[in-house]
């Protein structure tokens, strides 16, 4: 039987608003049932739309949403939104970063670089660009990003799968929020779309409050109790 997160306490200072980005190949709906569960514990919960043209784009649309919360927030990305979130995360409104099975560059890290220190995902192999934009084939998609997800549930998301710019992987950030905003990473240890080694490295170097999971990529969607309790965490933490 799944679990249902504590709630959040209501008492001044508390932080009570989570803002969500979503990565790659997929809409803020990923967030779906993290959502659910973040009201059912008293949190205003809100998820990006972001087109995945540029980090730059992705970033205003973030800042745009981060600007209409009433309050200090916490900041949750999955997968490449974690670039997003390093960039964006600076915005007065964050109290803290929860990175999902995510990306977290350094300030004008070469991403791809770091990236090709570590066993290279299944996923990579099914990226096919057309006119500019990108797309996982649909054997990559439901055997490699959403491994672990009931197949009727990953071929909806299939359908509804994000394209994402030919250059998009190749930004890179000018800053690095989690040097200076505490930091929690949801590892996936059976993913395959971003190495689970790689994940580890990258919660290591920010020094963040890490939890592992034994799910795919889309942890958010397979295991949203324990990335719902992970932002719950973060939001009492970072109460003040």
């Amino acid at each position: 039987m799944a679990t249902q997160p504590a709630s959040a306490s209501s008492s001044p200072g508390t932080v009570s608003n989570v803002v969500l980005v979503h990565g790659a190949y997929a809409d803020g709906s990923s967030w779906s049932e993290v959502i659910e569960r973040l009201q059912g514990a008293g949190l205003t919960a809100t998820a990006v739309q972001n087109p995945l043209t540029s980090l730059a784009d992705d970033v205003a649309h973030t800042r745009r949403v981060l600007t209409l919360q009433d309050g200090p927030t916490i900041l949750a990305g999955h997968s490449f939104a974690g670039t997003v979130i390093t960039e964006a995360g600076l915005d007065p409104h964050v109290a803290g970063l929860v990175y999902v099975a995510a990306r977290a560059p350094d300030a004008g890290e070469d991403y791809a670089a770091l990236a090709k220190r570590f066993p290279d995902p299944p996923a990579n192999a099914g990226l096919v660009y057309q006119n500019g934009f990108g797309a996982l084939t649909e054997d990559a998609f439901l055997n490699d990003f959403a491994n672990g997800v009931d197949r009727a549930r990953a071929r909806v998301l299939y359908a509804a799968q994000g394209r994402v710019s030919e250059t998009l992987f190749s930004d890179r950030t000018t800053v690095a929020a989690w040097r200076s905003n505490p930091s929690w990473y949801a590892i996936s240890r059976h993913d395959r779309t971003t190495s689970p080694e790689l994940e580890r490295f990258l919660a290591n170097r920010m020094q963040a409050t890490t939890v592992e999971i034994d799910s795919g990529h889309l942890s958010l969607i397979t295991h949203p109790d324990q990335i719902a309790q992970l932002i719950l965490d973060a939001a009492r933490a970072t109460s003040r």
